[in-house]
């Protein structure tokens, strides 16, 4: 013992103070709203529900869907589209050919996000994969 304290006293009013951890500044989960996420990477990920998201981009509402064409351009409610790739109709003989103009698009929510008529064929829905905007 030496200045009164014991040995592992002294070694430990030597160490430098380590920063006390701030609290979470990462933003809640924007599906469940928990506010125990982590970063992962350039990912942000919540342990609750398991979403995760890109740390950098802006959290889109469930009322704002953003659907885009092959491209990448933005789809809107009646835009006018044109078909990149030929397309069967299924459950016919039809074929939607490479270069249609699909006019006034309705988008939907599903796995078809274009709901739409084309002359010749009739009402139909169509990915967002295989139009770009005209």
């Amino acid at each position: 013992m030496r200045n009164g304290l014991p040995r592992h006293c002294r070694l430990q009013s030597q160490l430098v103070p380590s920063k006390q951890p701030s609290m979470n500044t990462l933003p809640a989960c924007p599906q469940c709203a928990s506010a125990y996420t982590y970063e992962d990477g350039a990912q942000l990920v919540c342990p609750e529900c398991g979403h995760e998201w890109s740390a950098g981009s802006p959290v889109a509402g469930d009322d704002e869907r953003v659907i885009k064409d092959a491209n990448g351009n933005l789809l809107q409610d009646g835009d006018t589209v044109t078909v990149i790739k030929d397309l069967k109709v299924k459950g016919s003989s039809l074929v939607v050919k490479v270069g249609t103009k699909v006019k006034n698009i309705r988008l939907v929510d599903g796995d078809h996000d274009i709901d739409c008529r084309i002359d010749g064929i009739g009402a139909m829905k169509l990915k967002s994969e295989f139009v770009r905007k005209a």
